[in-house]
């Protein structure tokens, strides 16, 4: 049985649909089949811009209205085809479970969390903290709270984020089609204490708990080899076909979400090339093991 879809990968379903019925709609011109999206919009209530969003799935249409004339103009007749994106596009209105947190994630963060949720794998690189869904709530926490004199949060947003962070970590062990994850850690990562040895081992332990599942793997790149890493965390977000893969970059006050196939040909092969040179995923329980017995003996 397919896994249930939430509201972003619905939108996503939507754009793609819609950007495919639009260079496929019937210009009139001399160069064949396909219209702008200026053409797409006239004489509808739609911009434009707001059309572009639709396509790329960071928005939905407001009103059923307007995607009838769409597929009025794109010549979509048949009354089943439009039954089936009528409701894809319901789905695409209901509020995820993440929007009652909007006011506490960076730009962009709510469209990331809403497509994880229906991945069939994420593939992430971490070179400077704990992966969000691997962090227990201590080490949130402890991570979260000494940013906050510096970046000037209350104690509301601290808890709220330690909120989002646990909710998020359901996709792993749901019942449900859990997420695959292929995660590739920096040892800095590991090396680099919030809130105090107690807190670290809890993590490791947590993080071998993770590891030890069939759908998680987890590698650690050596810090003592000259080994290519990439600065940037980010997390490659593969679907069911038809649906294309994203990446998810974070920036330092917004994330960024695009599938752009440059960008996802240069992620991968950057993925690739650290997976080969970090250590095997059964070596991470015993660095796990030495990692705590080091903290221990500072």
């Amino acid at each position: 049985m397919a896994a249930k879809t939430g509201p972003t990968i619905r939108r996503m379903q939507l754009g793609q649909e819609l950007r495919r019925l639009r260079e496929q709609a019937d210009g009139g011109g001399e160069l064949g089949r396909g219209i702008t999206r200026g053409q797409a919009v006239r004489g509808t209530s739609v911009s434009e811009s707001t059309l572009h969003r639709v396509e790329r799935g960071l928005t939905s249409l407001p009103r059923v209205q307007d995607l009838k004339s769409l597929l009025k103009r794109y010549g979509v007749s048949d009354p089943s085809d439009i039954e089936f994106l009528l409701d894809i596009h319901k789905g695409s209105l209901n509020r995820g479970w993440w929007s009652q947190y909007r006011l506490f994630m960076p730009s962009g963060f709510n469209i990331g969390v809403g497509l994880e949720g229906d991945a069939k794998i994420l593939r992430i690189y971490q070179p400077d903290v704990m992966f969000g869904l691997f962090q227990t709530a201590a080490y949130a926490r402890a991570m979260f709270e000494s940013a906050k004199p510096v970046d000037e949060r209350n104690t509301e947003f601290v808890e709220r984020n330690i909120e989002i962070r646990m909710r998020r970590k359901e996709v792993i062990t749901r019942s449900d089609h859990p997420v695959e994850i292929h995660a590739i850690l920096d040892e800095a990562v590991l090396r680099r204490v919030y809130g105090g040895p107690e807190v670290m081992r809890e993590q490791y332990e947590h993080l071998a708990e993770l590891a030890a599942l069939e759908n998680v793997t987890v590698q650690i790149l050596p810090m003592g080899q000259p080994v290519y890493r990439s600065h940037q965390n980010f997390i490659l977000m593969e679907f069911e076909p038809p649906l294309p893969t994203v990446v998810s970059v974070d920036g330092f006050t917004s994330v960024n979400v695009t599938d752009k196939d440059t960008e996802i040909w240069a992620y991968r092969r950057r993925f690739d090339a650290m997976r080969a040179e970090a250590g095997g995923p059964r070596l991470t329980p015993d660095f796990l093991k030495r990692a705590a017995r080091e903290l221990e003996q500072q």
